[in-house]
């Protein structure tokens, strides 16, 4: 895969269904900023509470929107290696550049089954299409091996490219060693792209981000400056986009009548937050992801506050874009009422 920046872009809702035309506003809010591509219903975009009715209408839509502006990439993995062998051939017919396959979830094959049963089938069948292997072993609780995917990558040529967010540099270092000079390692862990990008050893090539929903422009940027190895300029930039980096993950210590309790708000509950408190297109989250605690919405605030504090360069875009007042949004409580529980 090319190197660069690529948004895992939000699945906007409206009501009960998708909100195709914010949607659109979405895309093109990353293509005017200069992202290298938009990955489709990847799990940042909810798919696990999409119908595949809904999940193939989108793919389409961004195949189309993206075609000769910038690269698609489509996710289009399961537990179940049918339903994504089903959803790779869609995906191919709908012109993406590429498809991304989640390790399976749940059922939780070995290493080698992931190899043999799922990635390889699906690599085997389209063969002219590039496979991107997602290792997120913290979500999927399994974990497709650097040795494995060295494998895959021998016996598939299209297999030349992973999404690496198992957060442990030592296990990166390793699918370097198995994969070998040419393979292409992207960041799926926004926080680590710097250390992936500037680690001799591992030497990725860009990021699959969550954090470029709001700042595209800005990561883009930084990639750009980590690949000419302008290494000061990126730690800089890198610093101010710190505190969006966290909202990944946010956790709250919250009162219940049996005590305290610790609530963890997982990707993308957060950066949805964020992007409605900006007025920007996305609806809530899906059932069963909801609201967020007046805990997690202060995390939200304060780290928005802070990055428009010390370089308000990085809204900039959205604010030309969606025509919004940065400053006003983050300071406005009517901007964040409806996106609270009001008790635990």
């Amino acid at each position: 895969m090319q190197s660069g920046c690529y948004t895992a872009i939000i699945t906007p809702f409206s009501g009960d269904g998708v909100d195709y035309d914010g949607l659109e506003r979405l895309v093109d809010f990353q293509i005017t900023s200069g992202i290298t591509g938009v990955l489709a219903v990847g799990t940042t975009g909810e798919s696990p509470a999409l119908s595949w009715n809904e999940h193939n209408q989108i793919v389409e839509r961004i195949a189309k929107q993206t075609k000769g502006k910038s690269l698609c990439i489509a996710g289009t993995g399961s537990n179940n290696t049918r339903e994504a062998l089903e959803a790779t051939r869609h995906a191919a017919d709908a012109g993406v550049d590429a498809v991304l396959l989640v390790d399976p979830y749940y059922n939780g094959p070995s290493s080698m089954e992931i190899r043999r049963e799922y990635v390889a089938p699906i690599a085997a069948a389209y063969p002219d299409l590039q496979v991107i292997p997602y290792v997120i072993p913290g979500r999927t609780g399994t974990q497709l091996l650097p040795e494995d995917l060295g494998l895959l990558s021998q016996q598939y040529q299209n297999v030349c490219c992973v999404k690496e967010a198992t957060g442990n540099l030592a296990n990166m270092k390793r699918t370097r060693t198995c994969c070998g000079p040419d393979f292409t390692i992207l960041s799926g862990d926004d926080g680590m792209t710097f250390d992936m990008m500037t680690d001799p050893d591992i030497h990725a090539a860009g990021v699959i981000s969550v954090i470029s929903n709001v700042a595209p422009a800005a990561v883009t940027q930084l990639v750009q400056l980590l690949a000419s190895q302008k290494k000061d300029q990126a730690e800089a930039l890198c610093h101010d986009l710190m505190p969006l980096f966290g909202l990944v993950t946010v956790s709250t210590t919250e009162k219940t009548p049996f005590g305290t309790v610790t609530a963890r708000f997982r990707n993308p509950s957060a950066i949805k937050a964020l992007m409605a408190i900006l007025g920007m297109p996305c609806g809530g989250c899906r059932q069963p992801l909801g609201r967020l605690t007046p805990n997690a919405v202060a995390i939200v605030l304060d780290a928005a506050r802070k990055v428009q504090a010390v370089n308000a360069d990085i809204f900039k875009p959205c604010a030309d874009f969606f025509n919004v007042d940065i400053e006003a949004r983050l300071n406005d409580p009517q901007n964040w009422q409806d996106l609270v529980y009001s008790e635990y």
